[in-house]
């Protein structure tokens, strides 16, 4: 039966990885998913403490990846359209391969604020405040999906 638990947790790391980049799939909480099934092995990995200390992280991350987009678009003078562009835009890009995920959220950003403001300088303005606020939600989350990944298979040893 570990086996099962352990490609269940190998899988759900995987689709949490891929969540850090997919705005429609929760990263870090599917990662922490994975420590959690580790827990149902004959032998338990994890103490609770250690647990409940990743459940907050991986909470803080979560809220932190919606306020932090905002906070830069609205730093660098943009509105809302600017971050529903941006989110449009990473997941158009993400049909593109890596490049479009990376230009994608750019793109969406600068054609929701110009739409919003009909002024390009403001709109430019708008969407690399957008896209800075993207980028480091984005690194954030993959740390800290990173750093559970490194205990999950610390634990297997």
């Amino acid at each position: 039966m570990d086996v099962f638990w352990l490609i269940l947790g190998v899988l759900l790391l995987l689709a949490g990885f891929v969540g850090c980049l997919l705005p429609l799939l929760p990263g870090p909480p599917l990662t922490f998913v994975a420590l959690l099934v580790l827990q149902l092995r004959s032998v338990p990995p994890f103490s609770t403490n250690f647990l409940l200390l990743w459940a907050a992280i991986v909470v803080a991350v979560t809220v932190m990846d919606y306020v932090i987009p905002i906070y830069g678009t609205k730093k660098f003078g943009g509105s809302n359209a600017g971050v529903w562009g941006c989110t449009l835009g990473l997941i158009a890009g993400f049909w593109l391969g890596p490049l479009g995920i990376i230009i994608g959220p750019f793109v969406g950003a600068y054609v929701g604020e110009w739409l919003s403001m009909r002024n390009s300088d403001k709109a430019l303005r708008a969407a690399i405040g957008s896209f800075l606020g993207f980028l480091t939600g984005t690194l954030l989350k993959l740390v800290v999906c990173g750093i559970m990944t490194y205990y999950f298979i610390m634990s297997l040893w």
